[in-house]
Parts: structure tokens; sequence; C-alpha cells
């Protein structure tokens, strides 16, 4: 029948019982698949994690050019890795870090929210931002 017509029988779902198939041009089929996938990948952001780093004994000028930084990145979609390093004796205030943490996430909470919240790793004080257009489609779902 697919010769008599100049089509091809595909086998469409092969686990189904009986299997199915159909008869179509099959070379029109994979490009129409192919042309479905490439729209799929085109509306699929890759989001990207950005890491800013700083000390906690940084000066305010410092502070602000990292803050900028980390504005850039959150207003390009990515998400922003806020690390502060803390080096000999220092770690062993880290409610400095913490509040150095939490002037970065105000600073930004316009275009921010908070992934993950300060925490220690080793000698290192994690924090997590992502941009806020992310978190507002979240809440629409």
């Amino acid at each position: 029948m697919a010769l008599e017509k100049e089509m091809d029988l595909v086998e469409v779902a092969p686990s189904a019982k009986p299997p199915v198939c159909r008869l179509m041009d099959y070379g029109k089929f994979k490009f129409e698949q192919s042309k479905r996938e490439k729209e799929a990948r085109k509306k699929q952001k890759i989001i990207s994690v950005k890491e800013v780093k700083m000390r906690p004994n940084i000066e305010e000028h410092d502070f602000q050019v990292k803050a900028k930084n980390a504005r850039k990145f959150l207003s390009a979609g990515d998400k922003v890795k806020v690390t502060i390093m803390f080096r000999g004796r220092e770690i062993t205030h880290p409610e400095i870090g913490e509040k150095l943490s939490i002037k970065l996430t105000e600073h930004l909470a316009d275009i921010s929210a908070v992934e993950k919240a300060p925490k220690i790793e080793g000698r290192n004080m994690v924090t997590i931002l992502i941009p806020k257009i992310e978190t507002e489609k979240k809440e629409d779902v």
C-alpha cells in the first residue's frame, strides 16, 4: 500500500501491542521533528552561575565594584554565587562575613532573591542569589 502511494511505512509506537505504524513521507517527518526540537532549544535559557569573591574587610569602593558586577550578572539572567573568603584568624569572626553578605543581598534586593542563605563551607562563606524575574515566573506557575 505504501509503495503504491509513494509513501513510507513508519513504525510510530514500537512498544505498543500491536506496534503502531503510519503511512507518511519519512523525510518530511524527520524534518518536522528536527524543526520542533530546534524551536524547543531556542526557548530554553541556559542559566550559568557567576561568582563574586570578596574578603570580610573589603573597602567600600571595592564592595561597590563587586556589587555592580553582581548586578550585571543578575540582570543578564545568571545566578550569582557570593563567596567571602576568610584567611588566618578571620574565620573566628564569621559574623563580619555574614553582615557583609546581608549588606550585598540588601543592596541587590530590587533585582535578586536569596536562593541559599549565608553558610560557612570550610574557610569560605557562600551565598547564592537568583534573578528576581526567575522567581516571579515560579510564583505565577
